[in-house]
């Protein structure tokens, strides 16, 4: 009987440890799920937007392509802070089509209140205004988004684009036709910055818009001709402090000068170094690009980029669109061999492009002309906690944020590249706040779950071809 009863607990033994290990899974993904669907507490100082977040509480319909999707409406958000404004609006953004946002800079403009645009001069000028020679000779990346434009306007579908359309569709004739004063990175009488790349307007004086996002139907919505698509991957963040606020509105002012010679834009601007406001349960630094590279590195914005990463004691997370400055990348190479979780997210079409430090993290490298990039350094000691984002075909992750010890974040509207840093009009902010941090961490575990980590197929392929190199 005793041999009978061993004999059963040997078999019965894997069943349970079985069973167990199918309701340790079940809890782990109830409390994955959860974590998806948790509605977070927002700072009454700061708030925080993610147009892919997947929440039930957080869904709307597309008003351009009518349709239903889940995330925040940054779109809206905007708008709310235009209808609210009462006496100024300074918006700077390297590209604005939407017409929603124009109508109501229009509507807010009318009711009395002060509006300015910046635009980056590629895009201040309406693609309406193009001649078929131009239209001819587009690249095809441009030439994307002019069908793009087309199909916005054409309201009635019937191919032809009319003044009336244009005055409803084309954010830019819905501006100038109102007369807001609107001006881009050439109004110094120069070619422009390296780019006029900020995302940020303020209201009154008091309150901050900005993240990563574009002001355009692609960066915040989905193309208008791909109905799969939802958006590049962005955040925006809404921050209410008149300190704050004053800093935005000096990098505004140097920009716009008289609106005419006077205005500054990339080196031209005085070099200012971060400043830093602290309320409450806040801190927040803010550094504007660029720094002259004669500067020490670590008076920029990626230096101050390099001193937050080389504070973190426990992990960093990255979720970005472009990295590809080697001064950070070593940062980053220190802190894993002390010990601190390293892992990340990247857009699939920069991740893996021979200047992408995303390799040196794997520890590879990708030649181009069979030479390897300068100052290239290959970890040694390789993460597999690092990989692409897998998204909607014709979306980007165009993210660039951090969260380093649950605690901190960096956003704004500067990649981790030598352009953002040296040439280009950026804003760079770091946030102290355990409230705004659990947002950021929700959007990267999001992301990070459907992850492809580690060197992909391609890559390999790669690698194996570039060996005739040797």
């Amino acid at each position: 009987m005793v041999e009978l009863l061993m004999s059963r607990r040997r078999i019965l033994q894997p069943m349970y440890r079985y069973t167990w290990i199918l309701l340790v899974c079940f809890f782990i993904t109830a409390c994955s799920n959860s974590q998806q669907l948790t509605e977070l507490p927002q700072d009454p100082f700061i708030r925080a937007y993610f147009n892919h977040r997947e929440n039930p509480a957080h869904a709307y319909k597309d008003p351009y392509r009518s349709i239903e999707r889940s995330g925040d409406n940054l779109e809206e958000v905007i708008i709310n802070e235009i209808v609210a404004a009462k006496s100024t609006i300074d918006l700077a953004v390297q590209e604005l089509n939407l017409p929603l946002i124009a109508q109501a800079l229009v509507k807010s403009q009318r009711s009395g209140v002060k509006v300015r645009v910046i635009l980056d001069n590629n895009y201040s000028r309406s693609w309406s205004e193009l001649n078929q020679r131009e239209i001819k000779q587009l690249r095809q990346r441009d030439r994307q988004k002019y069908q793009q434009f087309v199909q916005l306007v054409d309201l009635d579908r019937d191919g032809n684009l009319s003044p009336t359309e244009f005055a409803q569709r084309d954010a830019l004739i819905i501006l100038r036709q109102a007369g807001i004063p609107t001006i881009d990175d050439t109004a110094d009488g120069s070619k422009g910055s390296g780019l006029m790349h900020h995302k940020f307007m303020v209201v009154d004086n008091q309150t901050v818009v900005t993240g990563s996002a574009n002001f355009t139907i692609s960066g915040i919505h989905g193309d208008i001709n791909n109905l799969a698509t939802r958006g590049n991957v962005n955040h925006l963040l809404k921050i209410n402090n008149t300190a704050l606020a004053n800093l935005f509105t000096e990098e505004f002012n140097y920009m716009w000068g008289d609106g005419g010679i006077d205005s500054k834009f990339g080196l031209s601007k005085p070099w200012r170094s971060p400043k830093t406001i602290t309320w409450e349960n806040t801190e927040i630094s803010l550094q504007f690009s660029p720094t002259s590279s004669s500067k020490d590195w670590y008076s920029s914005t990626n230096g101050l980029i390099g001193k937050a990463i080389d504070r973190a004691a426990d992990s960093i997370e990255l979720a970005l669109f472009v990295f590809s400055e080697q001064e950070i990348v070593d940062i980053l190479q220190q802190k894993h061999q002390q010990g601190v979780k390293i892992s990340g997210v990247f857009d699939a079409g920069f991740a893996y492009r021979y200047y992408s430090e995303v390799l040196d993290m794997l520890g590879v490298s990708l030649y181009r002309n069979c030479r390897a990039e300068t100052d290239n350094n290959p970890w040694g000691q390789p993460l597999n906690t690092v990989g692409i984002a897998k998204l909607p075909p014709g979306d980007k992750l165009h993210h660039k944020f951090t969260l380093i010890d649950n605690q901190t974040v960096i956003s704004g509207s500067q990649n981790w590249s030598e352009a953002a840093n040296h040439s280009n009009d950026e804003t760079l902010i770091i946030i102290n706040n355990l409230t705004v941090a659990q947002h950021f961490e929700q959007e990267f575990q999001r992301l990070y779950s459907s992850a492809v980590l580690g060197i992909s197929s391609k890559v390999e392929q790669q690698l194996r071809l570039q060996q005739s190199c040797n």
